[in-house]
């Protein structure tokens, strides 16, 4: 079994191997230039995605050219970093020291406390970065200046989780235009108790608010996932479990009008927010109208109205009860409201 800091790397053939070693070294030690074997334009980017993806602490060079001669076996590559050598040292010890702080807080915690924790912290410390500035592409926008983007998200987790040995890697998705989604999305494939998950921290950091941290995107089984994430660039683990998702774990995850009647009743008594995920077969327009009736009426019973906002694709619905006209009654969430356009 792969070990998860060298995922990638296992992937990768000989030839292609030791490119990523050249470039790995060269890029750990701050080489102005270094020479690596002579691969297509493509292998070379694709193996310097890889090693990032791989090693988040390389968070200081997003690009790189590269020269050689017709007849040479090698190229020589020139990284672009994104600092000066000196402050990348600085920055460098500035987020180890980080990263052990905040592995500390979780050290004593299993394994499901320790994603748990991480995934509460990205939710709830990161904002997402809708300018795209170069370094919120790696950990140093997420856990040195609060701002990221979907990778520099997955990497932050990866490195937390590095750091408390839980196997972790990140998954990358193209983009498609068709959709609407315009660039690539980058989340999580995490190994807990011995099962792959996905976790994707970013489509939770978008959804939540208020004060709610979400959890839509927990510990999700491949055919969860890929309901609204595109097919994975490079192989990942297969996720085949469906029975340690979230919001099913803690019995969050509901299957008759009856019981989402009753948990209403106690919400709306209490003046809580009702969050749940609906597993009483599909989410149909028609099985939504039922439940935003449902709603409308125990609220009304309370003199208040029912608002509701659903992640259609995972099937979760939010719902507030509060005294008010004029808001819109139902939100249709965009969970990746980051990576479209």
């Amino acid at each position: 079994m792969a070990k998860a800091g060298s995922f990638y790397y296992d992937q990768l053939n000989k030839e292609q191997q030791r490119a990523y070693y050249a470039m790995k070294e060269g890029l750990l030690n701050l080489q102005d230039s270094f020479a690596v074997p002579k691969l297509s334009g493509k292998e070379l980017a694709d193996i310097y995605f890889m090693i990032r993806m791989d090693c988040p602490s390389i968070f200081y060079s997003v690009t790189y050219s590269y020269r050689y001669y017709p007849d040479s076996t090698a190229v020589e590559m020139i990284p672009k970093y994104l600092f000066a050598k000196d402050k990348i040292r600085e920055h460098r010890q500035a987020l180890e020291s980080r990263v052990k702080k905040l592995a500390r807080q979780a050290a004593d915690l299993d394994e499901k406390g320790k994603e748990l924790f991480i995934h509460d912290f990205i939710v709830e410390n990161v904002k997402y970065d809708k300018l795209k500035k170069e370094y919120s592409h790696e950990i140093i926008g997420a856990l040195g200046n609060g701002v990221a983007v979907c990778e520099g998200m997955a990497k932050a987790v990866k490195i937390l989780c590095d750091e408390l040995n839980i196997w972790c890697i990140i998954a990358l998705s193209e983009n498609n235009p068709d959709k609407g989604i315009k660039y690539r999305h980058a989340w999580n494939v995490i190994r807990i108790g011995g099962q792959y998950y996905h976790l994707d921290a970013t489509f939770d950091n978008t959804l939540s608010k208020d004060d709610t941290v979400r959890y839509d995107y927990v510990n999700l089984s491949d055919k969860q996932v890929f309901r609204d994430h595109e097919p994975v660039i490079w192989k990942v683990p297969a996720c085949s479990d469906n029975d340690h998702f979230y919001y099913k774990e803690k019995k969050l995850s509901w299957t008759t009008m009856d019981e989402v009647r009753n948990r209403t009743k106690q919400a709306v008594k209490k003046g809580k927010v009702l969050l749940f995920h609906w597993r009483g077969g599909y989410l149909t327009k028609e099985v939504l109208t039922e439940l935003l009736e449902l709603f409308d009426e125990e609220a009304r019973a309370k003199n208040k109205r029912s608002y509701v906002s659903v992640n259609w694709p995972q099937a979760v619905l939010r719902v507030r009860f509060e005294e008010g006209v004029g808001e819109k009654q139902l939100e249709m969430e965009e969970a990746n409201e980051g990576e479209k356009e």
